[in-house]
């Protein structure tokens, strides 16, 4: 949620911003603004709405900077307006603020009575009247930074610029992700790579409690919690500008699905091996001693990950034959978990920085559980704070419903839970190279499963207007119904439920008429004559049907009134195949409804905040 953006150099800053922001609108906003300095005097335009709106008027001033920040905000405190857009000032002080203060109430009610005018509902501007406080003590922005901070309660990552010293940003980071990217007498800051990768590959992660000095001639970091100067490591990120644009898709998210054949190659390529039957553990640092002595596995995501979890819960009883508890991250906290000695968590994120899921994984850590975390983003902080790390390699991921990611995430699942059987005797090297030997036709398979396209946007047309729509499943491919319907829901804001099949007599069934079509998920598995039965029961109850099946399967087609079919691979990699005619379903849907598909409303890509 919310981006920010912030550039020093040569070059003029505006139009610099400007582009940084368009690449951070992936992450969800409602307004919109950025700060410069023309010699020591700062200025401010934002607005509620659009970027493109923001850009309109200032590209009618020309403005000219070298320094700025910038930065998209997503309400929390406060309504959408030009008053709480960032960012925010106090006298020659300026901010941009990812994330929540807890006590800015406390604390904005103890400066009023010290005679601080607010003119914002946000939390964000006590951060200005605090800073400011302390620079009028004398102390210099750094300094005075550090003060503040002690105040401070909540998640946040600042950009921070005063006109007392105009040739520096500040760049903050607590529990909200900020990046530093490193150039040639430039230096830009941004809450996400894709913001300033068009002019740099170079990135420096920081940490919690870090403090960047960032200046033409270069950076330093101070850490609170060190309490010293520290050197962070810098990072060349590998994908190039090209990777994060549409490359004459309509949206990024049809772009993500047609990129699945490379980015599931991407993922498996080097972890496994074909002659040996064996996968490679070291990237992950989770060696084979350790993983015999797994005796719980706690599955923790959010959203679409969470869906990924659930299919790994299957994967992983099934092949290993160890128990798995799967947990939504946000309530795994709070249930009060009882963590045996010897379990593991695995942790399913996309961006490395949710903040359940971030929160849930700190929590297992100190209850004694060791940490994996399955990551897109390198450097993230579920990556650093985990005790292995498996990264998908997908790519930059700008959709906001997650396509690629979610089969990347099913792949290392797949992948991780060969290597704990093998680990624990449960496969032998002639059962994991007939697994491994369908995994590397996976990216073929799913290339001849996109050729469904069509097929399904005919269908998309039948049933874009309709108001509710039920999606059914049964066992590891239930968690493919839930994954429809959230789709669905997100970009063509259609009702819709995935409900276990087998539940269907338990209540949903009552639902069911010729206005709302039921999808169901029906590969030849051992289930599949269960979910037929199931499907007759729609249809006898004068229910449309829409089917996913496999390729050649009769018995589906006598009963649907609409049928996709996709090709066969084994049981575990079933989910793979059929989640894409059901993300093209609803990227169809929703281009038909005319709705935002990569910026659905109300929605952000990566939930930064509890």
């Amino acid at each position: 949620m919310c981006g920010i953006i912030g550039y020093i150099g040569s070059r003029n800053a505006i139009p610099i911003l400007i582009n940084g922001l368009k690449k951070l609108e992936y992450r969800g906003y409602d307004s919109a603004g950025i700060s410069f300095l023309t010699g020591s005097q700062l200025g401010v335009r934002r607005c509620a709405g659009k970027i493109r709106e923001l850009e309109g008027f200032i590209q009618k001033e020309k403005l000219k900077s070298t320094i700025g920040v910038g930065h998209t905000r997503w309400a929390t405190h406060g309504k959408p307006s030009e008053e709480n857009a960032h960012p925010h000032r106090a006298g020659g002080i300026v901010v941009v603020h990812n994330g929540i203060i807890e006590n800015y109430f406390e604390l904005r009610e103890g400066m009023k009575k010290e005679g601080h005018r607010f003119t914002s509902e946000t939390d964000t501007e006590v951060i200005c009247h605090l800073i400011l406080t302390y620079t009028q003590k004398g102390l210099s922005l750094e300094e005075a930074t550090k003060e503040a901070l002690k105040h401070l309660e909540g998640a946040y990552a600042l950009g921070i610029m005063s006109e007392a010293e105009p040739d520096r940003i500040l760049a903050v980071k607590n529990d909200s992700p900020l990046v530093v990217g490193l150039g040639e007498g430039e230096h830009f800051i941004a809450s996400d790579i894709p913001a300033f990768l068009k002019y740099t590959r170079d990135v420096m992660i920081l940490e919690n409690g870090d403090i960047a000095s960032v200046s033409r001639s270069g950076v330093s970091v101070w850490n609170m919690h060190a309490g010293k100067k520290v050197n962070r490591k810098v990072e060349q990120i590998t994908w190039s500008p090209a990777m994060a644009e549409k490359a004459g898709f309509r949206h990024f998210m049809l772009k993500e699905i047609f990129e699945q054949p490379r980015a599931i190659a991407d993922t498996i390529r080097g972890r496994i091996s074909l002659e040996q039957g064996d996968v490679n553990l070291s990237e992950f640092s989770l060696k084979g001693g350790d993983l015999k002595k797994l005796n719980k596995i706690y599955l923790v995501a959010c959203g679409t990950s969470w869906h990924a979890a659930l299919v790994g819960k299957y994967m992983i009883e099934d092949m290993v034959r160890v128990p798995c508890d799967v947990d939504i991250a946000s309530e795994f906290r709070y249930r009060k978990p009882i963590i045996p000695k010897g379990s593991l968590m695995i942790v399913i994120t996309q961006s490395g920085e949710t903040a359940d899921t971030l929160a849930a994984q700190r929590e297992a850590r100190r209850l004694g559980a060791r940490v994996l975390t399955i990551c897109n983003v390198v450097g993230s902080t579920s990556s650093r704070e985990a005790d292995g790390v498996f990264y998908t390699h997908s790519g930059p991921e700008i959709g906001v419903a997650s396509t690629k990611a979610f089969t990347t995430q099913l792949t290392a699942l797949y992948i991780f839970s060969v290597a704990l059987a093998r680990a624990r005797g449960r496969l032998g090297a002639s059962e994991a190279q007939d697994l491994f030997h369908e995994l590397l036709q996976l990216p073929e398979k799913v290339k001849a499963a996109l050729e469904c396209n069509d097929a399904v946007k005919k269908i998309a047309r039948k049933y874009c207007r309709v108001r509710d729509f039920l999606y059914l499943g049964r066992g590891i491919n239930y968690p493919i119904a839930l994954e429809g319907a959230l789709k669905l829901k997100e970009i063509s804001y259609i009702h819709a439920e995935g409900y276990p099949a087998g539940e269907m007599k338990h209540g949903p069934i009552a639902l069911i008429d010729n206005n709302m079509p039921v999808l169901a998920v029906a590969p030849d598995d051992n289930v599949l004559e269960k979910i037929l039965s199931n499907m007759e029961e729609v249809k006898s109850r004068g229910g449309t049907l829409i089917a996913v099946a496999n390729e050649g399967n009769t018995k589906v087609a006598t009963r649907a009134t609409d049928a996709v079919y996709m090709p066969r691979t084994n049981y575990y990699l079933t989910p793979v195949i059929m989640s894409i005619p059901i993300h093209l379903l609803a990227y169809h849907i929703a281009v038909l409804r005319k709705c935002n598909v990569d910026q659905p409303r109300n929605l952000a890509k990566s939930v930064t905040v509890e």
